[in-house]
């Protein structure tokens, strides 16, 4: 209510009443202006009431909310069920125009501030979070992969003649079919082995360069977060080479908010090179529901270029997502989910090395990755070609998985062709084909990986008992294996009442 509306309550109610009422809607008030003047993630999360009234105060802006609004276009924000509108918070328009994402619109004011917040908010996380020079960024409605085709298609115009995409071999898919969805053909640069890490061969890379020529290709692709043994792309030498060759760079930064690591070496690339993007996931930094990416980079005008791109409205439901979860945690909130990330990276490598050493197997050793640790499977693997498959189904029958750990533990495994990114336990010599390209050693990120292993993460959300749970589970699926005593098709009975019960007293 307006200062009117109070006052006219004092007839109704006691005025002092009333006054004690104002001042607590003042308090609110005043968390909102903040948040409008500054466009800033508040230090301190905001409780839930603040934020539906925020959302409702934003909802009532836009035209289909209207009292008497009449509508006679085809685009009215008419909505048939009202548990989807509540779903939404009858915020219906969408964000963007037809011809810009990040264009105002019209008819809905409400939501088109709501987009304008969200960016901004976004943009002072990723600062907070390490890339501070960051100068623009904008949620896109669409995954990683799809969000990688935008900033391809977008150098397009600028770069027409390029044919070529030169990429460091990341063994997922939809890095990979980005390209080849925007019309690129990627030239694969092969890891390269130090001890055990697989490491980005600049060598290789500025080799195809010259071979290539410059001009015709489009840009570097290169990567942060990954699984073990695989590391980070040595993204300053890939950034000074870019510059000193006027070519483009666009680093998959899917996972990698959450990592000071991986958001230190973005910052120091456009330090001392070039990167002309970087995109990341939102399920995957800031636990929202899967659908939607962040594209930032250092030149306003080149990502604002992306961004008018992007053809058509676009949905605002992972902008209201991530806004939602950034103001119910505060800067503060979202740091302490950082640095519990962290020190459970920590736990699970010291705990999973001590079982490693028990089942005489080996902790891998890829210090230059914060976020996937690797177990070696080597004896698994030469007792049985078909133990290290039969692992994962072990695994995943006993519940070893995203959806059952929340954040948590990330552990794919393959049966026959298919690969469920659950669990990953990634066997030696798989071949996959990808849009016609054959990867030898698929999953392992090179052609002839030196053993199986079993790859955990330390995502964040992750909680201790995750990795309590997880290493119980594992020590006993790696003793039936050696046992031979289990097999998949008997693995769907696996976890009984008895091992949930156990379970449970490791959670207490």
């Amino acid at each position: 209510m307006n200062a009117e509306n109070f006052a006219s309550s004092e007839r109704l109610v006691t005025a002092a009443y009333v006054r004690q009422g104002a001042q607590g809607r003042r308090g609110h008030e005043l968390l909102l202006r903040a948040l409008l003047e500054q466009g800033k993630c508040p230090e301190d999360g905001w409780d839930e009431s603040t934020i539906e009234l925020f959302l409702h105060e934003l909802a009532i802006m836009d035209s289909n909310n209207f009292l008497g609004n009449c509508g006679v276009g085809e685009r009215e924000g008419r909505v048939a069920s009202g548990l989807v509108a509540r779903r939404h918070y009858r915020l219906i328009h969408g964000i963007g125009r037809s011809g810009d994402i990040s264009a105002v619109q019209p008819k809905a004011a409400g939501s088109s501030l709501l987009n304008k917040l969200t960016n901004s908010v976004v943009l002072d996380i990723i600062k907070q979070a390490g890339v501070r020079t960051v100068t623009n960024c904008f949620v896109v409605p669409m995954a990683t992969g799809m969000s990688l085709t935008l900033c391809f298609l977008t150098l397009r115009h600028k770069r027409p003649k390029a044919k070529y995409i030169i990429w460091p071999r990341i063994d997922q898919k939809s890095c990979f079919k980005s390209m080849i969805t925007a019309g690129f053909e990627p030239v694969v640069i092969e890891n390269v082995l130090e001890g055990d890490e697989l490491r980005t061969d600049i060598e290789a890379v500025e080799a195809k360069i010259k071979t290539l020529g410059a001009e015709n290709i489009l840009c570097v692709h290169s990567t942060t977060s990954c699984f073990a043994p695989r590391v980070p792309d040595r993204l300053e030498e890939l950034a000074k080479i870019c510059a000193n060759y006027d070519i483009p760079h666009i680093v998959n930064n899917a996972y990698g908010v959450q990592s000071s690591k991986c958001m230190h070496l973005i910052q120091q690339g456009a330090r001392v090179g070039r990167i002309d993007a970087f995109v990341q996931s939102l399920d995957k930094n800031f636990m929202v529901p899967v659908g939607g990416a962040i594209i930032a980079g250092f030149n306003e005008s080149f990502i604002q270029e992306i961004s008018k791109m992007y053809p058509g409205r676009a949905s605002a439901s992972p902008s209201l997502d991530v806004l939602i979860t950034l103001l119910s945690l505060g800067a503060s909130g979202y740091k302490q989910l950082l640095k519990e990330r962290k020190e459970m990276f920590s736990y699970l490598s010291s705990e999973l090395k001590k079982l490693a050493d028990i089942h005489n197997e080996r902790l891998l050793d890829t210090p230059h990755n914060p976020i996937s640790l690797a177990m070696s499977l080597k004896n698994l693997d030469e007792n049985n070609d078909a133990a290290v498959t039969q692992l994962g189904s072990m695994l995943f029958t006993r519940q070893v998985s995203g959806a059952s750990f929340c954040c948590g533990l990330n552990v794919i495994f393959c049966i026959s062709a298919d690969c469920f990114h659950i669990g990953r336990v990634v066997p030696r010599g798989s071949v996959q084909t990808v849009n016609n390209y054959t990867f030898k050693g698929f999953m392992s990120h090179a052609n002839d990986y030196s053993c199986a292993y079993l790859n955990a993460a330390s995502a964040i959300g992750i909680k201790k008992q995750d990795v309590d749970i997880f290493l119980k589970r594992l020590d006993k699926c790696l003793k039936a294996s050696r046992k031979g005593k289990e097999s998949v098709n008997e693995t769907c009975t696996a976890n009984t009442g008895t091992d949930q019960l156990e379970d449970q007293k490791v959670q207490t």
